[in-house]
């Protein structure tokens, strides 16, 4: 098979955990196939501005994929090819589930959030690093732009109740809870809307290019990357990662997720 297409997650993937950024490897090797004639691109969760500078360093300029699928725009010049944003019915169900937690609406350009957001800051920057502090806390108005993705944070407990009423919605929206391991006892909740994934990104990237999924190759090490890992032509997974998540890939890369290297090794096995 003659891929012609290599789709990379962010964070644990692409990007080191002790520093956030690329290794040197694997920018020269995404640069080196790119120059053989490979559409190179990223699929994250991170929202573009999040993104941007990721794929500045490794010479990707086309469509990538942000907010898990939610907006497919284009690297260089931000122009929005697709955007899956929430509705205003759902956006008036988080605000009354979200009371008491603190609460970050994702826009396409960046996040806002009110003082009780601070403590958190920090942790929501990893998905873009424009944050926008309210003055008063967050109203109507801030929801009111059609946000792709939100985020709430609190103690389990509380956590726990919002997912409850979440969980009622399924059909509307996509939410999922976790802990913070930099905070504990506290835990987050994602909330998108229901129908975007890295699968339906991946097929939006493909079509952007004219290839078929089978000529496709994606990287990713987690829960999220799975749809992706699905549909792909060939899958790899970054060393260490959750064996659920290692079980639906194609291979298993040597290279450890969050290290380093792993892309580089992905092309050498993919492309030769």
């Amino acid at each position: 098979m003659a891929y012609r297409l290599l789709a990379v997650d962010l964070d644990g993937t692409l990007l080191r955990r002790s520093d956030g950024r690329v290794d040197e490897r694997d920018s020269a090797a995404i640069r080196e196939l790119s120059r053989a004639g490979v559409t190179v691109t990223i699929n994250t969760g991170r929202l573009h501005s999040g993104s941007i500078e990721a794929a500045r360093v490794c010479g990707i300029v086309g469509p990538i994929a942000c907010v898990e699928g939610s907006h497919l725009v284009e690297a260089e010049s931000e122009r929005t090819i697709a955007r899956h944003a929430m509705t205003p019915e759902v956006t008036r169900l988080l605000r009354e589930a979200f009371r008491g937690l603190a609460t970050y609406v994702f826009e396409h350009d960046g996040i806002h959030h009110d003082e009780a957001g601070e403590p958190f800051a920090q942790y929501v920057r990893t998905w873009s690093p424009n944050l926008k502090l309210v003055e008063e806390a967050l109203d109507e108005r801030v929801w009111a732009n059609g946000p792709l993705a939100a985020v709430a944070i609190g103690s389990e407990a509380d956590c726990t109740a919002a997912m409850t009423v979440l969980r009622a919605h399924s059909n509307d929206i996509f939410s999922v809870c976790f802990p913070i391991w930099q905070y504990p006892g506290r835990h987050c909740i994602l909330v998108r809307t229901a129908g975007p994934n890295k699968g339906t990104a991946l097929v939006e990237l493909c079509n952007s290019i004219g290839c078929s999924l089978e000529e496709a190759v994606v990287v990713g090490d987690w829960w999220n990357d799975i749809p992706m890992f699905e549909v792909a032509g060939l899958s790899f997974v970054m060393g260490g990662a959750p064996p659920e998540v290692g079980g639906k890939a194609s291979e298993v890369l040597t290279h450890e997720h969050g290290t380093g290297g792993g892309i580089a090794e992905a092309i050498r096995r993919a492309w030769g």
